[in-house]
């Protein structure tokens, strides 16, 4: 079962990078993503779709994903002519699912390392669209997962920080004292907490 999983997750995956050169979901696609879905059924899911076919056929697409209770991943990344267009709301009330990748358009394709890409520290102004998101998401949903994907230099450790202070949430944990002096969004959200020296932490 594992293996006819992987070979439709791996036969899917060489479908949706077709999709760069199409304009609409092709029904190969389609049926992967479907017998995906059958397989993961008895398990939560969230699909991340990065194509604007799937945008441009939202109705199809919101129920497919309905059929099987799948959430619909929401995404904040570069956004160019093929990217997905999404509006945020959750698509079923088991549970919300957002990543933030980062906005490094630069990079996003021509890049030394593929992490490079990644290198995209968010600031609290374009973070409150995301916490607000997040709020209004709790109101209609029974759990809420909000992903920090920009992981250069630990960029992801300071956003979701200060995510977690728009959203009132407590910040706990201890912090190397060369990150918390790296970032000065961050030093005045961990200011209660005790700064660790990094080799303390070796």
């Amino acid at each position: 079962m594992v293996e006819v999983v992987i070979r439709s997750f791996a036969n899917l995956l060489r479908i949706l990078v077709g999709l760069g050169r199409l304009e609409e979901v092709s029904p190969q696609a389609r049926d992967y993503l479907v017998q995906l879905l059958r397989a993961f059924a008895e398990y939560p899911t969230a699909v991340e779709l990065r194509h604007r076919s799937w945008s441009d056929s939202i109705g199809d697409t919101v129920s497919l994903l309905n059929a099987f209770g799948a959430a619909w991943v929401h995404i904040d990344e570069p956004k160019f002519r093929f990217s997905i267009r999404q509006n945020y709301l959750p698509n079923v009330t088991s549970f919300y699912y957002m990543r933030l990748h980062g906005r490094n358009a630069a990079q996003w394709w021509k890049h030394d390392k593929s992490e490079d890409r990644y290198n995209y520290l968010y600031t609290a102004g374009e973070l409150q669209e995301f916490s607000e998101t997040a709020k209004a998401a709790r109101e209609l949903v029974k759990k809420s997962y909000l992903y920090t994907n920009n992981h250069f230099s630990s960029k992801s450790v300071v956003n979701a920080v200060m995510l977690k202070a728009q959203l009132g949430q407590p910040i706990e944990g201890e912090y190397p004292e060369a990150l918390v002096e790296t970032y000065p969004e961050f030093q005045a959200l961990v200011s209660a907490s005790r700064k660790v020296p990094v080799s303390k932490l070796l």
